[in-house]
């Protein structure tokens, strides 16, 4: 047999550890990136709101915002008057609720849109917020416990027994 061809002891374990380390740094860059996304958002959101609330900004304002912006950063989809609109609404949604603020960064942004936008009332949004982060539930799956009203059984199956 050729020596050459045999990995030496215990480099199948290596190359293993080596993969397992890739992977973690790589999901650590992607929450990392997501975590800075969604401060751009609040960011923008809170810059908005407050302009229209002090020097009485109005719709054309945000949608010249978002023509300047999508010329300034061609193939970028997340700066179109609609999302612009949702930054602003994330913004007012969550800016008085010092509680919920720290989970809207564990999760993305479409997370963000769909919670938002099917829960209104803050315990409702807090289950699915730390329930999204916690089991890492893609778009769909969350979708589908939304659906399924998985707050409503959970709150259902609620008893003051051991």
């Amino acid at each position: 047999m050729n020596s050459a061809l045999m990995p030496p002891a215990g480099y199948n374990e290596f190359l293993h550890e080596v993969k397992n380390h890739i992977r973690q740094r790589q999901y650590q860059a992607l929450r990392a990136a997501n975590k800075e996304l969604l401060a751009l958002y609040w960011w923008l959101g809170e810059s908005i709101s407050r302009r229209q609330a002090e020097q009485s900004w109005g719709k054309a304002v945000v949608e010249t915002l978002a023509r300047d912006l999508q010329a300034e950063f061609p193939g970028r989809n997340g700066f179109s008057a609609q999302n612009l609109w949702l930054m602003r609404q994330f913004f007012n949604e969550y800016s008085d609720k010092p509680k919920l603020q720290p989970l809207v960064g564990e999760i993305s942004w479409s997370h963000n849109l769909l919670i938002m936008a099917r829960c209104k009332d803050d315990l409702e949004r807090e289950f699915y917020l730390r329930a999204s982060a916690r089991f890492g539930w893609t778009k769909s799956v969350l979708q589908h416990q939304l659906d399924n009203q998985s707050y409503r059984q959970y709150l259902a199956g609620q008893t003051n027994f051991d």
